[in-house]
């Protein structure tokens, strides 16, 4: 697979054919019945809105019948929208099972367009974001309960991301919902 990000004139740019929806945030861990309004409206901002308005963009530019190449689109969600997070971010978790049914909707939706839409559900991945919610060591320490025996890297999930936007080798993927979770 080659990559190229080129300007076609100093106004104007390349048409759009991969995009990667890439939103999350966490708050401390918490359960419902002591989460504020004003968290869980974050939350869901970020992770809902924010991802259907990039995907719409998207949409927008990459759609056939709108003078787009067609392409892939690949959104971010979460192994947490089938486990759930109990006691930690159950808010979280629902903002992801969001983007999982945005995934299914919008692919159905873009593939007479050339469009595939598809989603990646990592696991326990060694990132910030389990900082920002208070555990720093979390995806170590609950990655070593995992199948693998370990968290996951950030290479690992952009590898996958990788696959899903190759128009060559995941040519008849789409509606797609990609675990990488270690088997979690």
């Amino acid at each position: 697979m080659s990559w190229r990000c080129s300007r076609v004139s100093s106004t104007r740019w390349a048409p759009v054919s991969g995009v990667v929806v890439n939103a999350g945030i966490v708050a401390p861990t918490a359960k419902l019945v002591d989460m504020s309004v004003e968290r869980m409206r974050r939350v869901f901002e970020v992770n809902v809105l924010g991802a259907y308005l990039t995907a719409r963009e998207a949409a927008r530019r990459m759609s056939k019948s709108r003078g787009g190449p067609g392409g892939s689109i690949v959104l971010i969600s979460s192994a947490a929208a089938r486990l759930g997070s109990p006691n930690l971010y159950v808010d979280y978790a629902g903002s992801k099972g969001a983007i999982d049914t945005l995934t299914q909707g919008l692919a159905k939706e873009l593939a007479a367009e050339g469009v595939r839409v598809n989603a990646i559900r990592p696991g326990l991945i060694e990132t910030d974001i389990h900082a920002s919610g208070g555990e720093p060591d979390r995806a170590f320490a609950l990655g070593a309960t995992a199948p693998m025996g370990r968290p996951g890297k950030p290479e690992e999930v952009a590898e996958a991301i990788a696959w899903l936007l190759d128009d060559e080798a995941a040519s008849y993927v789409t509606g797609a919902i990609l675990d990488v979770s270690g088997g979690r």
